[in-house]
């Protein structure tokens, strides 16, 4: 997934509109499915808000936005403070390093004559300011309690589904990376990422995480080659990630695992209104490549065979799949 920087005004003098910059990223964020205040991972080793350089919480819409921009640059620590602030405590801030905004609302008062009944009255006027931090990623020299230190996992109960997870997921030639804070599948690399598996929730939030990624691994070339370029055009992606998002749920009743589970990707539903509104066999070309895509991964567990389709769309493949 790209990195995402805060759109930034531009011209030296020009005034910042400080709302729509925030607003920007979280749309951003949502438009590429993701919600950065819910995945079934810890997307920070520290976990809990984002925090100001003294351990105060940041709160309102410096959380969701901080939390947004440390999803949408990886950053892991905490920690974030003003060029100044980081000085103070023997930081250096890393040449060409990026700030991220911080905001609050400052007041002002003003006085107007009232010419009627020759009275001065006082009203205050609230505005948004907002000043520029670093997280400490981008900090050298700082005090070591400023950077995460990976804590060991805690003791999770193990999922009643384990057997069958392990059963399903093994025998899948899949090359699965794990590391970073993002699930996804990478068609030019052909592999799928995957934060550490004990990041996760439980094994059973891993496991229907994976089943999605595994979903759009198996349309890929030398598999189903599933592609939607010409019936469905630019909406393919997200009709991509219809299959998959049935295909998940598919996975997830096989192994017994509970359905609150399956990933809704917010994101997506506009646009698939617009498919099924628009065809009224999209539904079931999408179930039924997501019965295929899930028939083609449980074969492998069965020690049966797993074929490609005689028959191929010749549609322009879909880009890279981010859950």
């Amino acid at each position: 997934m790209a990195k995402t920087r805060p759109r930034r005004t531009a011209g030296k003098g020009a005034r910042r509109d400080i709302a729509a910059e925030i607003t920007a990223l979280i749309l951003t964020k949502l438009e590429q499915g993701v919600m950065p205040w819910v995945r079934p991972w810890n997307a920070t080793q520290g976990g809990g808000r984002p925090l100001r350089h003294c351990g105060t919480a940041y709160t309102g819409i410096n959380t969701l936005f901080l939390w947004a921009m440390g999803d949408a640059m990886g950053y892991s620590s905490r920690y974030w403070m003003t060029y100044r602030q980081a000085e103070a405590l023997g930081g250096q801030v890393r040449k060409g390093e990026t700030s991220s905004l911080s905001v609050y609302y400052s007041q002002i008062s003003k006085t107007e004559h009232d010419r009627v009944t020759g009275e001065d009255h006082t009203r205050a006027i609230r505005f948004l300011k907002a000043y520029n931090v670093f997280n400490a990623d981008q900090i050298d020299g700082l005090p070591a309690h400023y950077y995460p230190v990976l804590a060991p996992p805690e003791d999770r109960p193990e999922s009643a589904h384990r057997g069958a997870i392990d059963t399903f997921f093994a025998t899948l030639p899949i090359d699965v990376r794990h590391g970073g804070n993002a699930a996804f599948f990478s068609p030019a690399g052909d592999y799928i990422q995957m934060p550490p598996r004990e990041a996760f929730h439980s094994d059973d939030h891993y496991a229907s995480t994976l089943g999605h990624e595994a979903v759009h691994w198996s349309g890929g070339k030398t598999r189903l080659e599933r592609t939607f370029g010409k019936r469905f055009g630019d909406k393919a992606y997200a009709f991509e990630e219809l299959v998959a998002s049935i295909g998940q749920c598919l996975i997830c009743a096989d192994l017994g695992l509970p359905g609150e589970l399956h990933d809704n990707h917010a994101s997506y539903i506009s646009h698939w209104l617009e498919i099924l509104k628009g065809d009224s066999s999209a539904i079931i070309h999408a179930a039924a490549k997501a019965e295929q895509a899930f028939s083609y991964l449980k074969a492998f567990s069965c020690g049966v065979p797993s074929e490609r389709p005689e028959v191929r769309s010749q549609d322009t493949p879909a880009l890279k799949r981010a859950a």
